[in-house]
């Protein structure tokens, strides 16, 4: 975590995302009546407005907390996908399609891993034109460094009980579902 001077010129640990600066109005609530004014459809543009906004408050917390290990959760993510396949490998277009992001972000995200000898590339056995990421020990390493990072951090989401957790994971499987996602 990064430092900031206090006012006697030490340094302290950066804000805690909960002491991020809060604004003085729920920017939710007064789009919802703005919107109200001019459309319908107002709850499920809560709806959907509240999930992106949460979506980026958590991303960033979680990307704070990996940045020590070099990591992004996008990254992270990654590494947990080979730790979970049979043999820590996968094609990366198999990455992409699990990841549910687009072949020209996977490349990204391989090559910085691949840079910091988390993961490696070869060609995919098999098929000719595919190519393999295989994690490696230190990327296996790092990857469970950053899991400990995560859980003690609640994933970020430490303001809802297990109980709250579960029904959201319930609330939001209907539109997976309808989605195509499973």
């Amino acid at each position: 975590m990064r430092s900031e001077r206090d006012e006697t010129g030490g340094s302290q640990p950066a804000r805690a995302a909960n002491e991020r600066h809060r604004l003085p109005f729920d920017p939710i609530e007064e789009a919802a009546r703005q919107w109200s004014l001019r459309w319908g459809e107002t709850p499920r543009m809560r709806a959907v407005t509240s999930l992106m906004r949460v979506h980026q408050l958590v991303l960033t917390e979680l990307d704070e907390l990996l940045r020590p290990l070099g990591l992004t959760f996008a990254r992270y993510e990654v590494l947990v996908l080979l730790s979970f396949s049979r043999r820590g490998a996968l094609p990366l277009g198999k990455i992409g399609e699990r990841l549910q992001v687009h072949a020209t972000s996977v490349t990204p995200l391989v090559k910085r891993l691949e840079q910091a000898d988390l993961i490696r590339r070869t060609p995919h056995p098999e098929d000719g034109r595919a190519v393999l990421a295989s994690i490696t020990p230190q990327g296996r390493a790092v990857m469970e460094q950053a899991t400990e990072a995560i859980v003690s951090a609640q994933f970020a989401l430490s303001a809802l009980s297990e109980e709250e957790c579960e029904t959201l994971t319930g609330l939001l499987t209907s539109p997976r579902a309808a989605a195509g996602d499973f």
